[in-house]
């Protein structure tokens, strides 16, 4: 069964839709030394949340979805900038992948985001099952998505593959919701109190 159609778009838009171009890094943590990696994280600004959180300080976004990994998001620098500091700053306590080309980012804002999201997401976004500072993993139109509840919106992360395909969905979908001007926003605007 497929969500009603909401009323016709009212005069502020329900949803505002930004790419956000980014360095993505995915940190694993090494057998047994997970516990080692936060103060190592912590004396450079960097806060590994739980599994299924995520947390934003000083221009860069970490979640986790999977134990003991952690994706770190900063904003774009040289080419595997972000991979060798990583590298770096954890070595012997982790191992980091460079995902940067790997992954495309978009953050949904508005209103009418979990209503909107509803008509492909298999997981309940609404405020009060999926609040701000909640990550996950799922399935969205058929392709693998990161989701993470930010003050500013709603951050997904798709293969750089499909990314195409679920950028074009979700304008369509947002379409009869009132979808405002599409833009870029920056990982400094995610980790912050500002919107698109």
């Amino acid at each position: 069964m497929s969500a009603p159609e909401p009323p016709a778009a009212a005069a502020a838009p329900g949803v505002r839709l930004a790419t956000c171009p980014a360095d993505v890094v995915e940190i694993a943590a090494f057998r047994g030394r997970g516990a080692e990696l936060e103060p190592l994280a912590a004396a450079r600004g960097v806060r590994l949340p739980a599994t299924g959180r995520c947390a934003g300080h000083d221009g860069r976004l970490a979640l986790s979805v999977r134990p003991q990994r952690w994706l770190l998001l900063t904003a774009p620098a040289a080419p595997a900038g972000a991979a060798a500091r990583c590298s770096a700053a954890v070595a012997g306590q982790a191992a980091v992948v460079d995902l940067s080309g790997a992954l495309a980012a978009f953050l949904l804002a508005g209103p009418a985001v979990p209503g909107m999201l509803a008509r492909g997401c298999r997981l309940d976004l609404r405020p009060a099952a999926f609040p701000t500072g909640s990550a996950a993993a799922t399935i969205m139109v058929q392709v693998p998505a990161t989701l993470a509840a930010l003050s500013a919106g709603v951050l997904i992360l798709t293969p750089a593959t499909t990314a195409r395909h679920l950028y074009e969905w979700l304008l369509e979908t947002a379409r009869p919701f009132g979808l405002g001007p599409v833009g870029e926003t920056s990982v400094e605007r995610l980790c912050g109190d500002s919107s698109i």
